[in-house]
């Protein structure tokens, strides 16, 4: 895939949820570093003021916007949507990073699948309808981003609204690039950004260390970028523990499962250990 990537110039212009703590505000931070003008989108608080503090020290205060904003409110992302055409004009970099996980069973709370879904596949929608058409209708360069998650692919057992959350990322996102390549001389393009083990106040669970197997978001970004110039649709990120050769015998043999008529999430399956365990060895 070819994609333009002046898209990141000085002065472009750049949207982020869930802008104010981990993957997302280390995309502020980067884009910022560039020249770009940010908005970071994230809940009201003092981290999100603080975030904004830190990109205004970057870029400038006139060319930062913090806007407390619930992605799961498609009238919030409008509000969002008017302030920040009214005061930068097109966007040219759109990022979907908006996540919560306060943890699931299939016959808990239904708040919590409501909230989940909301936030993690309702604000991906969201944003991406709400901001698309205009990166599209411009005629300049776009790019949207939106952040999935391995769960999302190889759906392991312990959090399955989490999981539906971002298997319903992953498909809506190839479904987005899908039509903007058929729009003739489109300049927009979407990327699915997979997250390996990172850590973030999402995952770390009152850790106030970094675990080695873990990368930091700035290596995520940077990753991503890399990848970007690269073309690549989905941005498989490894960590310190996943290379990417395990990933990839995980996610077949997630498919697999359909192909070959196994138990459902068979890799848990106490029948399937060893084999499992072969296949991921290449063995």
């Amino acid at each position: 895939m070819t994609i333009d990537l002046s898209a990141f110039a000085p002065s472009r212009v750049a949207v982020i949820t869930g802008g104010a703590s981990g993957i997302g505000f280390a995309a502020a931070r980067h884009f910022a570093a560039l020249g770009m003008k940010v908005v970071i989108a994230d809940r009201d608080g003092e981290t999100l003021k603080a975030a904004g503090q830190v990109i205004a020290a970057i870029i400038g205060e006139e060319n930062v916007l913090a806007a407390a904003t619930d992605v799961s409110r498609a009238d919030e992302l409008r509000a969002l949507h008017e302030q920040v055409t009214t005061r930068f004009g097109n966007v040219h970099v759109l990022m979907n990073n908006a996540g919560i996980q306060p943890g699931s069973t299939i016959f808990g709370p239904h708040e919590n699948w409501e909230r989940v879904l909301g936030v993690n596949l309702g604000g991906v929608v969201n944003g991406c309808q709400i901001f698309g058409p205009g990166m599209a209708a411009s005629g300049e360069p776009g790019i949207i981003i939106n952040t999935g998650s391995k769960q999302g692919i190889t759906t392991p057992p312990g959090d399955p609204a989490y999981n539906v959350s971002k298997a319903g990322v992953k498909a809506f996102t190839e479904a987005l690039q899908h039509e903007l390549r058929q729009k003739e001389g489109g300049k927009v393009s979407a990327h699915l950004l997979i997250p390996g083990w990172v850590f973030t106040a999402l995952t770390a669970k009152a850790r106030t260390e970094k675990p080695a197997g873990a990368w930091m978001p700035e290596q995520v970004i940077e990753f991503m970028m890399e990848r970007l110039k690269a073309g690549d649709f989905y941005i498989l990120c490894p960590d310190n523990d996943t290379p990417r050769t395990l990933d990839e015998r995980r996610m077949l043999w997630a498919i697999g499962d359909i192909v070959e008529n196994r138990p459902p999430l068979s890799r848990w399956h106490g029948g399937y250990g060893e084999e499992f365990k072969a296949f991921a060895e290449g063995r």
